[in-house]
């Protein structure tokens, strides 16, 4: 074989190589060319081109690094995802060598470069009868032109690399970094009616039945759920029709048949046909009927044998589609956000105090309901949602390219989000504080000690009010408290911390400089926007700011459905704090005793009977806190996790674990936690830098430390673990390397500085 056909075979001769060299999709298409079936018209891309593209380009160092980091095991999917997109990345700004584009140029020239293409992936082990790579690996439809179609093979290269390919390889067993990619180039064929064909039941694979589906136009309207279509099951023995269902279609009702008898019957035989070359019963799709009846290709259906657990179906819900994301942009926005915020408000409002106690315990019981419900909503809909914020980041890569894969994260500033308006209430009252250095002076002195004077919210604020010029932050402060504090972090409300939220006003009125509102620099956001419309394009503009509408409204929406269901929780916690108050009174409960969700049951059964004796809540098995946990004696030098925002800081060590210490922050210092939440952004501000265990570049902490130019690495296993307060930190966000104790330059001068004294000393 010539060097020309080890990297481009037309499909008319791909089934005389291997099927390593050419993929599963694209020898499978050739035989059924070879067997007398009408396919579109093209070649295939070896793997050999592919290895080549990577070897030439050092990718594969690049794929090691970002995989390496930590354990594929460890790795959050959202860290997996994260690396992905720098593969995707690395991918597409990746040269492609004249060895490599001049054959494939010639293979479309020669096929008509006037002509629409279908690129798509054909990895050598995907689609066989032990399981099925079906969406998880791209494909691209409508590719024009020369620089369309070679920016399509590099996207579907990369997608050997998605975080959903990833994670299926991982399920399966299999190695990623032994993997490779074909690609499929064809000519698209678009016919007025297109459907998918089973050879059996996927449901029930022993059963006599075979389907066939269909909607008019595309058949990808059919794959992406754009259509609902047609569907009829016949007896897979002799082709007879059992069953019929018309697609729901609005513009017509009732809508027009698709199929006839002989299309039906037509279509039957090709699945008969392609079953008896290929030895399996088929998962087909197709377009066009009569003579113009093609086949896009053939796969088993895989459901038809044992075969290991399959979580693919879960990683595609990771990835929802843009269809997907417009619905849930409506049910987000119209429905659920404004009931979430409508029920904890009202939550709010209730006068608990005028309750006997059987209705309290209603109250309890109703809000652990609604809590519960909440959180199924927010795994259902709220994190799905939260895919259209990396829809963006692959929309604005595809078209813009950058060097930087979280450039795109720039469009992201200047949301109007609740945690955004809480923030500028706390700028504007350590302004005031500034302004007023008598007040700020007596309620440093309150807030200075261990042992604060005033544990409840009453008597600090009467401290406050009491104080020249004292009422009007008083009310501010209230205000604050009511309207922005009533979350839970950490199985506590913040409402209930007002010193420690009064530390950290104080904290930031100390500053040398405050944070700015919220909503500056949008001439960068509006840049970017531009570099973006550029790139796609007039007859792209109105789908470009559709995805950039998404995106916004996902990322605002998945910090204000934190914060909000924080209020729901809040408020079951007050209920059931209130319970509990009411038990101790009645001295049926030992004061002291914090209730959570798992005692809620025991608080509403003594509420409800009166006549009870004392309350006892089961003691569960506590982990002891992380400070008192033991430490290895043998301290890391270095720590890896993700670069999520560029810089490099020095500081040293606060741990945040509870609400109880999050007035012990002080500014400069290296902020470590388990996960930077929607309850503690007000923190970042104040922060040098921040060290987080939970990993990703679109988490709440890497977003805002991106935008406020805070080094962040994101994704440190056990970090609160690992280090101790007060401990040196040098935070590298550049690379997602922290460095424990003095960096090394640092360690050599005083060194150096500690040799030359001995040597003086020693002189004398």
């Amino acid at each position: 074989m010539d060097p020309l056909n080890r990297i481009i075979i037309p499909l008319s001769r791909a089934a005389e190589a291997e099927e390593k060299l050419i993929g599963g999709k694209a020898a499978k298409l050739s035989r059924l060319l070879r067997a007398g079936f009408r396919i579109p018209d093209g070649f295939c891309i070896t793997v050999h081109a592919y290895r080549r593209f990577i070897k030439l380009n050092r990718l594969d160092d690049k794929i090691k690094f970002e995989l390496g980091r930590k354990s594929f095991e460890s790795m959050r999917w959202e860290e997996i995802w994260d690396a992905a997109l720098r593969i995707r990345s690395a991918f597409q700004t990746a040269e492609l060598p004249t060895g490599i584009k001049d054959p494939i140029v010639k293979a479309f020239v020669q096929l008509g470069t006037e002509k629409t293409l279908a690129v798509r992936s054909t990895a050598p082990k995907e689609d066989s009868a032990r399981a099925s790579f079906a969406g998880l690996h791209e494909s691209y439809v409508g590719v024009k032109g020369e620089k369309g179609l070679l920016d399509a093979v590099r996207l579907v290269w990369a997608s050997l690399w998605s975080d959903a390919a990833l994670l299926y390889q991982h399920e399966l067993g299999l190695d990623p970094l032994n993997s490779s990619m074909a690609v499929v180039v064809q000519e698209l064929v678009e016919e007025h009616i297109s459907g998918v064909a089973f050879g059996c039941d996927p449901r029930n694979p022993k059963s006599d039945r075979a389907i066939i589906e269909a909607v008019p136009g595309l058949c990808r309207d059919l794959v992406d759920g754009v259509l609902d279509p047609s569907r009829w099951i016949l007896k897979r023995s002799s082709g007879q029709v059992i069953e019929t269902r018309s697609g729901e279609r609005e513009k017509e009702k009732p809508p027009a048949p698709l199929l006839s008898a002989d299309d039906l019957r037509q279509i039957y035989h090709a699945l008969q046909g392609i079953e008896t070359l290929f030895g399996w019963p088929p998962d087909v799709e197709w377009t066009g009927i009569d003579e113009q009846f093609t086949l896009l290709q053939a796969r088993p259906v895989t459901t038809s044998e044992p075969k290991p657990r399959d979580d693919k179906a879960y990683y595609l819900t990771l990835r929802p589609g843009e269809r997907r994301l417009k619905e849930l942009a409506k049910r987000v926005t119209r429905e659920l956000i404004p009931q979430l915020q409508d029920e904890g408000e009202n939550m709010a409002a209730e006068d608990m105090s005028q309750l006997d106690d059987g209705g309290l315990a209603e109250v309890i019981d109703s809000r652990q309901r609604s809590l519960e419900k909440w959180k199924k909503i927010y795994w259902d809909d709220f994190i799905p949602f939260a895919h259209g914020v990396r829809h963006l980041a692959t929309y604005y890569n595809d078209a813009v390219r950058p060097r930087d894969p979280y450039e795109f994260v720039g469009l992201l500033k200047g949301q109007s989000m609740i945690s955004t308006a809480r923030n500028d209430k706390i700028v504007d009252l350590a302004r005031q504080l500034r302004a007023q250095p008598a007040l700020m002076e007596s309620l440093d002195r309150l807030t200075a000690g261990p042992d604060v004077r005033f544990d409840s919210r009453e008597g600090l604020s009467a401290h406050m009010a009491a104080q020249p010029g004292g009422v009007e932050l008083t009310a501010a402060f209230e205000h604050l408290l009511d309207h922005y504090m009533d979350v839970s972090y950490g199985g506590e409300r913040v409402k209930n911390q007002p010193v420690q939220v009064l530390k950290n006003i104080l904290e930031m009125a100390r500053a040398r400089k405050l944070p700015e509102a919220s909503g500056r620099d949008l001439d960068s956001v509006s840049a970017l926007e531009k570099k973006l419309l550029d790139a796609v394009g007039p007859d792209r503009r109105a789908e470009a700011e559709e995805v950039l509408s998404i995106g916004r409204v996902s990322w605002k929406l998945r910090d204000d459905d934190n914060l909000l269901l924080g209020r729901i929780e809040s408020q079951f916690i007050r209920a059931l704090n209130e319970g509990a108050e009411r038990l101790v009174s009645a001295g049926r409960l030992q004061s002291g005793v914090e209730p959570d969700d798992k005692s809620s049951a025991v608080i509403t059964s003594a509420l409800r009977n009166s006549e009870g004796g004392k309350v006892v809540i089961p003691n569960e098995e506590q982990k002891p806190p992380v400070s008192s946990r033991k430490r290895s004696k043998v301290k890391p030098r270095q720590l890896i996790g993700q670069p999520a925002a560029p810089g490099l800081v020095s500081g040293r060590v606060r741990i945040i674990r509870s609400p109880k210490d999050l007035g012990d922050f002080q500014a400069g210092e290296v902020l470590v936690c388990d996960a930077i939440q929607p309850t503690m952004t007000h923190l970042v501000p104040l922060a040098g830098a921040i060290i987080e265990r939970r990993g990703g570049m679109l988490i709440h902490g890497a977003i805002i430390a991106r935008e406020m130019g805070i080094p962040c690495v994101n994704g440190v296993e056990n970090a609160a673990e690992r280090l101790e307060d007060g401990e040196l930190v040098t935070v590298d966000g550049h690379l997602g390397i922290v460095t424990v104790g003095e960096a090394e330059f640092d360690l050599e001068v005083r060194l150096a500085n500690v040799e030359m004294e001995k040597q003086k000393c020693n002189g004398r």
